[in-house]
């Protein structure tokens, strides 16, 4: 029996390995993928510092590591309801958000993983991942804070030069990728 393989799929690299539509490994631009974080340990460092909601904690991450690492929604709400009945956090509406903070026992665990591992769960992500690879990924997310911020204070004439320098840059980037040593 002949199996049907995932369109994307990369031969020779197990089930899992996908190249993207544009012939890129999924993940990241040419490389391995960054290794993931350990979502549980980031949650409760975050919430030692103060409390947060879900969107407020993938944001922070994704900050911490320069962009290397930008937890999915899907990986962090499930986290913090599995925290909550652990007993290690809590969680409040307010304004029509649930806001999470530790409880004691949460407390007593951030500062065992302290003792134990002494490096923060971003840190770990960091400098797990190639050093223009981070590179990358803080220009990324400095260019994407840059385009959120001309959303909200550009007047129409600089959105279009905006526009057409995105363009441009894009076009560029693939003529990089296109480029053979």
């Amino acid at each position: 029996m002949h199996r049907r393989r995932h369109p994307y799929a990369m031969p020779g690299r197990g089930p899992r390995a996908f190249h993207n539509r544009h012939g890129m490994h999924r993940g990241g631009p040419g490389g391995p993928r960054a290794r993931r974080g350990d979502v549980r340990a980031a949650v409760l460092a975050l919430l030692a510092e103060e409390p947060k909601h879900g969107y407020e904690m993938i944001k922070e991450i994704e900050s911490r590591t320069d962009g290397v690492w930008k937890p999915s929604a899907g990986s962090i709400y499930p986290t913090l309801q599995m925290l909550e009945d652990e007993g290690l956090i809590t969680g409040i509406e307010e304004d029509g958000k649930r806001r999470f903070s530790l409880t004691d026992e949460g407390r007593k665990a951030v500062e065992e993983r302290s003792e134990t591992r002494g490096t923060l769960p971003w840190e770990e992500v960091r400098s797990g991942a190639p050093p223009e690879f981070a590179e990358l990924g803080r220009s990324v997310h400095q260019l994407r804070a840059a385009i959120t911020q001309a959303f909200h204070a550009a007047d129409e004439g600089q959105k279009v030069r905006i526009r057409e320098q995105l363009d441009e840059t894009r076009r560029a980037i693939y003529g990089i990728l296109s480029e053979k040593d």
